[in-house]
């Protein structure tokens, strides 16, 4: 089974790369779109130019790989994507053949998050928009869908990822819950700038409290994600 997760970044998502990463029978990739979208963005993140050497900038090559021999011929295979990475240019045919999974986390917690570690946020940067419009584009191609909230996995991580692998026809495994520190072998070269939190981390933190306070300067950015956060919510497990 080939999983692709979709969320924006601060999702959660790095913890459940780890999650399956710790599976003995999941291969996992990190990010694989990254270079070729800053590639073709110019964007100057964070690590640039060590994460355009890293990677194939060639979208239509990190596709062909997606579907191609899994790492360690396992016999499933985590693919952690970021919704703002998929730009005009960036082939999605590929994600037909693929168990398409979004992951959601409230905006206020993901731009709080992302604004301490990166100076500019504005709604493309944080994949809320690209995330809706992806979840239709699968529907259209009759799949169903499997929408997982952050929050909710937070809150019991075990019963969660249950229903979440029961949900897409993969076998539960409480491996999934505890991982070494000090991150995982695929991680992106990025991960020493963020994934400070998760890599002193051997499993899921526990529930989050109260909802961070947004800037008033970054708001209409949360209002406007807040639409899409609603309308994918209301589709979750």
């Amino acid at each position: 089974m080939r999983i692709a997760m979709w969320s924006g970044p601060r999702n959660l998502s790095t913890a459940m790369m780890y999650a399956f990463g710790a599976r003995s029978d999941c291969a996992v990739v990190d990010e694989p779109f990254y270079a070729a979208y800053l590639a073709q963005t110019g964007l100057n993140h964070p690590m640039r130019d060590e994460i355009l050497e890293s990677q194939p900038q060639d979208p239509a090559v990190v596709a062909e790989a997606l579907l191609g021999p899994v790492p360690g011929a396992k016999p499933h295979f985590y693919q952690k994507h970021m919704t703002q990475h998929m730009i005009a240019g960036v082939p999605r045919d590929w994600m037909r053949e693929v168990t398409n999974v979004f992951l959601i986390r409230h905006p206020a917690r993901v731009i709080a998050s992302f604004a301490r570690k990166y100076d500019a946020v504005g709604i493309e940067d944080i994949g809320f928009r690209q995330q809706a419009e992806l979840f239709s584009q699968v529907k259209d191609w009759g799949q169903r869908p499997v929408v997982v909230n952050s929050h909710d996995i937070l809150e019991d991580p075990g019963m969660k990822l249950e229903q979440l692998c029961d949900a897409i026809g993969l076998p539960f495994s409480p491996e999934m819950l505890r991982w070494p520190k000090g991150g995982h072998k695929s991680d992106g070269i990025w991960a020493q700038h963020w994934y400070g939190a998760v890599w002193n981390s051997s499993g899921f933190a526990g529930p989050e409290g109260a909802l961070p306070e947004v800037p008033e300067a970054l708001r209409p950015v949360l209002d406007e994600a807040m639409g899409y956060y609603e309308e994918m919510k209301a589709l979750t497990l």
